[in-house]
């Protein structure tokens, strides 16, 4: 197995999720009065992201995250910490303002492809059964966070070798799924 650490949740292998998982609490890193998400569903389109934007754990090239329904989602413990990270930005990354972990993303532009999902860390959660990432997705990104451009085929490598098909983009059925509102959106569909 490579030495090249993606995120700590895929490093030693994917783990697979359970078809009945029903959800779980998402947990900030505060040892003292930790905010506490409640997601009453199973995450779907898991996945590693290189983007700029996505929390990561320290030391991970990725972050790790999947999206669940809007109304599955409640923030059930110490809201008051929460605050927008960007509030310009087209996902509002809520993040705890002491220990700065996003605990959710919403996105309030009803005309957006993926309004109604919210997006999630799975690993913020102590339950085991969150679907399992599916693929990488904005993998040049990374380089815009510091890493040499050199490196990127080994890093290419090791996602596939974890069974994680990296894109520069979205998944296909994730951009498919774009294009589609967007026609419907123009009248084409």
């Amino acid at each position: 197995m490579s030495t090249i650490s993606i995120h700590p949740a895929v490093d030693k292998g994917v783990a697979a999720g359970s078809d009945d998982f029903g959800g779980g609490k998402l947990h900030c890193h505060c040892s003292d009065r930790q905010v506490e998400v409640t997601v009453e569903a199973q995450c779907a389109h898991n996945h590693v992201c290189g983007c700029t934007k996505c929390w990561k754990p320290d030391g991970a090239l990725f972050s790790m995250v999947a999206v669940v329904p809007r109304d599955r989602l409640s923030v059930t413990a110490n809201e008051d910490k929460l605050e927008v990270v960007d509030a310009s930005a087209a996902i509002q990354r809520h993040a705890c303002k002491a220990c700065g972990v996003h605990m959710f993303g919403r996105i309030e532009n009803t005309d957006h492809p993926f309004h109604g999902l919210d997006f999630i860390h799975t690993e913020l959660s102590d339950e085991r059964g969150w679907a399992a990432p599916e693929f990488a997705a904005f993998t040049s990104s990374i380089i815009e966070s510091g890493t040499p451009p050199d490196e990127m085929g080994a890093i290419r490598a090791r996602l596939q070798e974890l069974g994680l098909t990296p894109y520069d983009c979205l998944s296909p059925p994730l951009m498919d799924a774009i294009a589609t509102h967007t026609a419907k959106a123009k009248g084409v569909l």
